[in-house]
C-alpha cells in the first residue's frame, strides 16, 4: 500500500475515534473516566424498603453492596433474586447526574422471574414475553419530584440501552439492551 493511501486510512480512523467521542454526551463521558464513588437512594414502592448505597467506589464495584442492591430489586411477588446487571446501577446513577438530583428513585419493578413475567402478561398487553426484567438487566421507575417526560428525555440523551415512557402509569423503562425507544 502506498504511504498516501496508509496516512488517508490513519486519518479516517482518527476522524471516526474523534467523532465517536464527540457523540457521547458530555456529562456522561466525563461520569465514565472521572474515578469516583457513587451512590444511589432507592424506595421500593412495592416493599415500602428503602436503601442508600455505594454500589461503586471509585475504583470498583462493591460485592456487598451489589449482592444488596440484588436483594432490593428481587422479584417481590415470588420472592426470587438474581445477579442484576451493574452497568443498570451505572445507568440510573448517571441519569441522576444529568438531572442534577439527589431525591430517591422509585423503584417500580426490577427483576421479575419467568413465571411472574407470565403471570403480568396474561394481564396485560405492555409485559414483553421476552423481557430485559427476567434478565436483571431492566427497571421499572420514576424520580421523586422530577418531571417524567425529563427523566425520558434525559435517559434518551445517554443512549445506553432501552428506554420506554409510560406516562399513565407513571414510569419510566431503562434497560441494557441495545439502544432503543418506545
Amino acid at each position: 500500500m502506498d504511504p498516501i493511501n496508509q496516512h488517508r486510512r490513519k486519518l479516517l480512523a482518527l476522524s471516526c475515534a474523534t467523532m465517536g467521542i464527540a457523540l457521547l454526551p458530555t456529562t456522561s463521558f466525563a461520569m465514565l473516566s472521572t474515578p469516583r464513588p457513587r451512590i444511589l437512594h432507592l424506595n421500593n414502592l412495592n416493599t415500602g424498603e428503602s436503601l442508600k448505597t455505594e454500589f461503586f467506589n471509585g475504583k470498583g464495584y462493591n460485592p456487598e453492596e451489589l449482592s444488596r442492591l440484588n436483594h432490593f430489586f428481587r422479584d417481590y411477588r415470588a420472592n426470587k433474586i438474581t445477579s442484576i446487571d451493574p452497568r443498570l446501577f451505572d445507568h440510573i446513577y448517571r441519569l441522576q447526574m444529568m438531572l442534577d438530583t439527589s431525591k430517591p428513585v422509585q423503584l417500580i419493578s426490577g427483576y421479575r422471574s419467568r413465571e411472574t413475567n407470565n403471570e403480568l402478561r396474561e394481564h396485560s398487553s405492555g409485559v414483553a414475553k421476552h423481557s430485559y426484567h427476567t434478565l436483571g438487566k431492566a427497571m421499572d421507575f420514576h424520580i421523586e419530584g422530577i418531571q417524567l417526560s425529563n427523566v425520558r428525555k434525559a435517559a434518551m440523551k445517554m443512549r445506553m440501552g432501552g428506554v420506554g415512557y409510560y406516562p399513565s402509569s407513571n414510569f419510566v423503562h431503562i434497560d441494557t439492551g441495545p439502544v432503543r425507544t418506545w
